[in-house]
């Protein structure tokens, strides 16, 4: 094995690893902004790893959907700031 690979499958745990302790604060945060921030992480994790799967298949058009999905996932987040932010007044 070459050292390519040895970095592709380190990435690839990184990404994994992130996700599932991304996860775990969605699930067990104690408040609604820790949901909303993780939800905020898991989001850029995701976008992260289509970009890794990208560089992979060597497929340039899952970094327009990373793109996409970028920008609809802060927009999400922002309205759900908004509503959280709303409902405390």
């Amino acid at each position: 094995m070459n050292l390519h690979l040895y970095l592709e499958i380190f990435g690839l745990i990184l990404i994994v690893a992130a996700l599932l302790l991304g996860l775990w604060r969605l699930f067990r945060g104690p408040t609604v902004p820790d949901r909303v921030v993780a939800a905020d992480t898991l989001a850029i994790i995701v976008t992260a790893g289509l970009v890794w799967l990208a560089s992979q298949l060597d497929n340039p058009i899952y970094l327009d959907i990373a793109l996409v999905y970028g920008v609809l996932a802060f927009v999400a987040v922002i309205a759900i700031a908004r509503a959280i932010e709303g409902s405390h007044r």
